[in-house]
């Protein structure tokens, strides 16, 4: 994490139905996802703004715009709280007095989450 601090990740059966299927890349590097352009290197922001062109999508969508689209999914579709959201994008929450009385990570609030959410982007 950019931020130097560790950021569990409940994973949904859709993400455990992705790595499963990472399996066939694996080029002995210890990468979950390999570059495919840098063998034994890890997807950087670059590389994956590359496969957005490849694929014709950078006209309209962004590395950084998957994290915006599901912020706004969840928003506008369920009835997560704000701090379970945030917590989800690996935010800080609030200033330093805030932080230092909330020191739960919400794993078990977002676990549901990412199962909703991994629920919707399987059906897309």
């Amino acid at each position: 994490m950019k931020a130097g601090r560790e950021h569990r990740v409940p994973l949904s059966d859709a993400a455990l139905e992705v790595l499963r299927r990472a399996k066939a890349l694996d080029d002995n590097s210890g990468l979950v996802f390999p570059s495919l352009y840098k063998p034994g290197r890890e997807l950087s922001d670059m590389t994956l703004t590359k496969l957005l062109r490849d694929l014709g999508l950078a006209d309209r969508a962004t590395v950084h715009g998957f994290r915006t689209s599901f912020k706004t999914w969840y928003m506008e579709t369920t009835d997560t709280p704000w701090a379970v959201g945030e917590a989800a994008l690996a935010h800080t929450l609030g200033n330093s007095t805030e932080a230092a009385y909330a020191r739960s990570d919400l794993f078990e609030k977002r676990r549901t989450l990412m199962q909703q959410w991994g629920s919707f982007v399987s059906k897309a």
